[in-house]
């Protein structure tokens, strides 16, 4: 039995997303209160800057290299992992509340009879390896602490920007080469292919900062000032159910209940009302800034600073002031 911190490392396109980083340096952290190795799980194929990026975080990475893992399904993840962790037996296995940590993990969890708790904003854990994981329950209303049962792995996902990335992890892993377990018969899904959006950038999941507009943008061609809001602030762009509705942004950019909930560093809101619908995706967000035309508009009472004027204004003055700040520096 290993007794050792395993996280999933996901990756797009060879890079190792953010949030493994985040969960990873989470792991060490706890590894200098437990003693507990840390361990990356990497499958995929094409993985030499991966493995690179992940080595001075980790203790161990177990690299699974073959064609089947690229692209992801959850075929051919669920059984390869799943005889991974019955031979290597982890305490605890992480990974993020991404669209792949949503799919694989509770599968993964009910194959191996385990406990699982999902999208958590907060992990900690005790002197005897116990992992605490915090989430938000009924649209973000409130907030529950989940402990785990004697099953192991301890399972979770976490959501983007949960922990700081160690800017000096000082490991240095060891890779272990390990042989896929897959019966191509099991493989019921194929991916024949990716569409890209033109001009996306970050996920808004993903992103330190999210800017984002409401129906008081008036028309879609008016996101073009929030656009290049964005574009100053090295932003990603949101919206509201109200615009995806209208048919003015698509439903990858959407906020709130139906939508996606995001747990950037700064959010900021532009002719957004604040219905309920949209803030309960908001919830996790360390700033929020809102700027509405009505002073009793409900998003002032969930925004840590607030502006009761023109967004038609204020954007195109806030845009230009950050060009000169930020192009001084």
């Amino acid at each position: 039995m290993s007794n050792d911190i395993w996280v999933l490392a996901e990756h797009q396109e060879g890079k190792v997303k953010k949030i493994i980083f985040e969960l990873l340096s989470a792991g060490i952290d706890f590894s200098k209160k437990t003693g507990q190795e840390v361990a990356v799980l990497l499958l995929g194929s094409g993985l030499e800057e991966a493995t690179k990026s992940l080595t001075p975080f980790a203790d161990k990475i177990y690299l699974m290299d073959a064609p089947s893992f690229t692209p992801y399904t959850s075929d051919a993840y669920l059984a390869s992992i799943a005889s991974l962790i019955k031979e290597h037996q982890p305490s605890i296995f992480l990974g993020g509340a991404t669209s792949t940590g949503k799919d694989l993990f509770p599968r993964l969890a009910m194959h191996l009879q385990t406990g699982y708790a999902p999208d958590c904003t907060g992990l900690s854990m005790g002197e005897d390896g116990k992992l605490i994981a915090r989430r938000p329950l009924f649209g973000g209303k409130a907030f529950a602490e989940m402990a785990f049962s004697e099953a192991r792995p301890q399972m979770a996902t976490v959501r983007n920007n949960a922990f700081l990335v160690n800017e000096n992890p000082d490991r240095s892993a060891k890779v272990i080469s390990v042989p896929p377990h897959i019966d191509p018969s099991l493989l019921k899904k194929k991916v024949t292919g990716f569409e890209k959006a033109v001009g996306a950038k970050l996920d808004i999941t993903e992103a330190d900062i999210v800017v984002a507009a409401g129906r008081g943008i008036k028309a879609p061609e008016n996101f073009k000032i929030i656009e290049d809001l964005a574009d100053a602030l090295n932003a990603s762009v949101g919206t509201t159910r109200a615009t995806v509705d209208e048919g003015w942004r698509d439903l990858k950019d959407q906020i709130g209940k139906s939508g996606k909930n995001i747990s950037a560093k700064l959010y900021m809101a532009f002719g957004i009302s604040g219905a309920i619908h949209h803030v309960l995706g908001i919830g996790t967000c360390k700033t929020v800034v809102a700027v509405d035309t009505d002073p009793n508009a409900l998003v002032f009472n969930y925004a840590d600073y607030g502006i009761a004027g023109d967004l038609f204004q204020i954007v195109p003055a806030l845009t230009e002031e950050l060009k000169r700040v930020l192009s001084s520096e």
